[in-house]
């Protein structure tokens, strides 16, 4: 087949007729493995173009007291507020093909495959799932498992002399599991109430597989989900959820367990831009087009640290 101008013109606006299939195809797959919008409240509000985001973090003061009929000391409540800028970046990844794919779909009247534009997507949303969890010290970004901000415990040591879960009892790991629930709401003086726990995957086994006695059917983690301060006070269920990568977050490479309250007034990721891809084909050889896809986010801030808790050691 001899390759002209017109040959390549046709293909490229094939391709770009494509375009708009490949997305919606693309777009309808939802991926169980990626775990951040489940776990951690998503902004897009900002505009997809800003190199910051701006938010304000809000906290009240004041106590009524008793006064006479004619003082003039009435006390004041105020409001404090701190500012603070999240930094924007952002990220690609995209597909090419060829014109030889292109002339064989056109050839054979059949729309092209999302596949690619769906394998650019999946990495998109494993890279973002990646910062959100555990930040990227090359920007700057801290994710939800590894925040400054948070009051970090260590597991205590159970009878066996041990924090590791695989060497407590039943009792030892309810225990680790209701001090991080509890310390959320008590160290708060009862205002921050977690109303979800992440564990590494080594301590979610162990909890599904180990009964609190041998004439029980509930495991470890059943019991939690039944019996948790959470549920207690608001009758509605707590979320558990293993986590990859929780095995190792903790300090000096221990397991870290997460209690926090999953609300976005608390923990916030910002994402300006959504993944997407850009309309405008670009050519990368004579007989090749590139399609980019883009996306724009920030780290994720926790707002309220009071809500949070992480609990090392335990694996």
């Amino acid at each position: 087949m001899n390759i002209n101008m017109h040959d390549a013109q046709s293909a490229e606006a094939f391709l770009v007729s494509q375009l708009s299939h490949i997305e919606s195809e693309v777009y309808k797959i939802q991926y169980p493995d990626i775990r951040y919008p489940s776990l951690v409240p998503v902004d897009t509000e900002a505009n997809p173009w800003s190199p910051s985001v701006t938010y304000y973090s809000f906290d009240t003061k004041g106590q009524a007291k008793w006064i006479n009929g004619r003082g003039q000391d009435i006390p004041n409540a105020d409001v404090q507020r701190a500012k603070f800028e999240t930094a924007v970046t952002m990220g690609g990844i995209g597909y090419e093909y060829t014109m030889e794919e292109l002339a064989q779909a056109q050839m054979l009247r059949r729309n092209l495959s999302a596949d690619k534009g769906d394998a650019a997507r999946l990495a998109a949303e494993q890279f973002i799932d990646q910062v959100a969890m555990f930040g990227d010290t090359s920007v700057g970004y801290s994710g939800l498992a590894n925040s400054s901000d948070v009051t970090v415990g260590e597991a205590p040591n159970g009878g066996a002399g041990s924090p590791l879960w695989s060497k407590k009892t039943a009792d030892e790991m309810l225990a680790d599991s209701d001090a991080a629930l509890s310390g959320v709401w008590t160290q708060s003086n009862t205002v921050e109430l977690a109303d979800t726990l992440l564990l590494p995957l080594a301590a979610f086994t162990k909890a599904n597989s180990t009964r609190i006695t041998n004439e029980s059917s509930d495991t470890v983690l059943s019991f939690i989900r039944k019996n948790n301060i959470y549920t207690a006070r608001t009758g509605r269920p707590l979320m558990i959820e293993p986590v990859r990568g929780l095995d190792t977050a903790g300090t000096g490479g221990t397991g870290r367990m997460i209690a926090y309250k999953r609300d976005p007034r608390v923990v916030k990721m910002h994402m300006p831009m959504p993944f997407r891809f850009v309309s405008q084909l670009y050519p990368v050889a004579p007989l090749t087009w590139h399609v980019p896809g883009i996306f724009r986010v920030g780290g994720v801030d926790v707002r309220r640290p009071g809500a949070f808790r992480y609990m090392d050691g335990i694996v």
